[in-house]
């Protein structure tokens, strides 16, 4: 069936609206009819393919390898540790029975199938695979261990949003165990720069590396790790964490080693993460009022061909022939296309459709354009078209490809750079965070500024970038010394 196309809420109008009508209309994903939950449709899902291919080869030629755990865990594992449950207490799905059965009420729980232990299906997975790796670590010869999963998690979302906050949706998380402090360190921040380099290479979105100030960091955690996206309405996005746990879940589920001086010796702990909520992050940062910007690196298919079907069949057979070759000189270049001959729709109806969807380059030709030897080429970043050889088509494309990905971040780094706003007193504060954006500026590093300030403007410490220059200032609030900016925004 043939989707109608329909037009966009402009997202100066309304980003909410913008944001959700183009997750809908380009066929990313819709709402199922369990609330919070959504279900990703085959082109949002070719998306997260994508990412997740792409990530999947970085981490193993990183020296991380593949596991995949139990969707449930015992509740008893995930009391141990203290952080950890105050954190995912209010966010747990909980199962207490494992069987149905019929009554003169219809079907209801049977109460003689109640579980010994009630299971919470999986918010994270630091719980089940800490009580696991006390059975695989005993020696110094047992570490490190580099583990990766690819999943699904549950945290039960109060106010749900497609792929920015959904109650179930997919994700990586890695979970790695050292011998020494300082090997964990640096495991944390070698994941922080992979994720780094993933959104600024692939995803073509700038972000600000930063720490987590406490009232932020994971549960459970000494230090959290960040990178943080500024969106088109001007709020910050989360993209990826990196924890740095230390020894609280080593000792929780007593997990220890015999070093190489034969001392028994807690071992050091990371866990990070990205989620499919990067695919929220690419509609809101590239996007426009037309559809989905994608960068071609990420693109399910990267280019397009729409010929301009006349009513004389013969000529439909002629273009498909003729296409044929430049279709497979682009395949074995890497390029992936679509050729869209279909003719249930006109050609115009076809341009709007795969500017909604994001298609980075669309080829265009008609029986003219074959006898001048010609074939238009639309961007879809620019909206602009120009009529280039065909002898020299797959070349072109191919380093327009590479002019797109770099534009398109040129351009988001852009924004980024004029909506970072730095003031020095409160009152400027207050009026620059009502147009959005980051905001950097001194903080005392106490939690009652913290929590004041988020009180009174809505605004959140992002985090506290790692290499921001070390200028001294006062505290908006307090006048108390700081040493450093940290970065403010709205989120979601």
């Amino acid at each position: 069936m043939i989707k109608e196309l329909k037009n966009l809420t402009p997202k100066d109008v309304n980003f909410s609206q913008w944001y959700n009508d183009i997750i809908i209309n380009a066929d990313l994903a819709e709402n199922s009819d369990i609330r919070g939950c959504m279900i990703v449709k085959p082109y949002g899902y070719a998306i997260w393919e994508k990412i997740q291919k792409k990530l999947d080869s970085i981490l193993k030629k990183a020296g991380y390898l593949n596991v995949y755990f139990p969707l449930f865990i015992p509740k008893s594992f995930l009391s141990k540790e203290a952080d950890h449950i105050k954190g995912f207490s209010k966010e747990c799905a909980i199962v207490t029975h494992y069987r149905l059965k019929n009554s003169t009420k219809g079907i209801v729980i049977d109460p003689d199938a109640k579980l010994k232990e009630e299971l919470i299906v999986r918010p994270t997975s630091e719980t089940i695979i800490w009580n696991t790796y006390k059975k695989w670590i005993q020696s110094y010869r047992d570490l490190p261990i580099l583990m990766n999963q690819w999943a699904n998690v549950i945290r039960w979302e109060m106010r749900p949003r497609l792929f920015l906050r959904t109650t179930e949706f997919l994700w990586q998380e890695g979970h790695t165990a050292h011998a020494t402090k300082k090997e964990a360190l640096q495991e944390t921040l070698k994941v922080l720069n992979i994720y780094t380099n993933f959104v600024e290479k692939y995803m073509a979105i700038p972000v600000i590396k930063g720490i987590k100030t406490q009232n932020e960091r994971f549960a459970g955690a000494l230090d959290t790790y960040c990178i943080e996206a500024l969106m088109q309405d001007g709020k910050a996005l989360q993209m990826g964490t990196s924890h740095f746990l230390g020894q609280n879940f080593a000792k929780a589920f007593n997990v220890q080693f015999f070093n190489q001086k034969g001392i028994k010796e807690y071992v050091w702990a990371t866990s990070w993460g990205v989620s499919s909520r990067l695919i929220g992050a690419l509609v809101m940062t590239h996007s426009d009022n037309n559809g989905l910007i994608l960068p071609p690196k990420l693109a399910p298919q990267q280019v397009v061909i729409v010929p301009i079907i006349e009513k004389n069949k013969k000529n439909l057979i002629f273009l498909n022939e003729k296409i044929t070759n430049i279709i497979d000189d682009l395949k074995k270049s890497g390029i992936s296309v679509k050729y869209d001959n279909s003719e249930n729709k006109k050609p115009g109806w076809k341009f709007a459709k795969y500017e909604l969807k994001g298609v980075p380059i669309r080829l265009t030709f008609g029986m003219n354009d074959l006898k001048n030897g010609t074939i238009e080429v639309a961007r879809r970043d620019t909206l602009t078209k120009k009529m280039i050889s065909i002898n020299c088509i797959t070349n072109y494309v191919k380093i327009l490809l590479k002019d797109i990905q770099k534009d398109i971040f040129q351009k988001a780094l852009n924004y980024h750079l004029t909506n970072t706003t730095y003031v020095n007193t409160y009152d400027e504060f207050k009026n620059n965070i009502k147009n959005g954006g980051f905001i950097m500026a001194h903080w005392d590093g106490t939690s009652k500024t913290e929590k004041q300030i988020k009180e009174e403007t809505k605004a959140t410490i992002r985090c506290i970038p790692l290499y921001e220059d070390l200028t001294c200032g006062k505290d908006l609030i307090t006048g108390m010394t700081s040493k450093r900016r940290v970065v403010f925004a709205k989120t979601y």
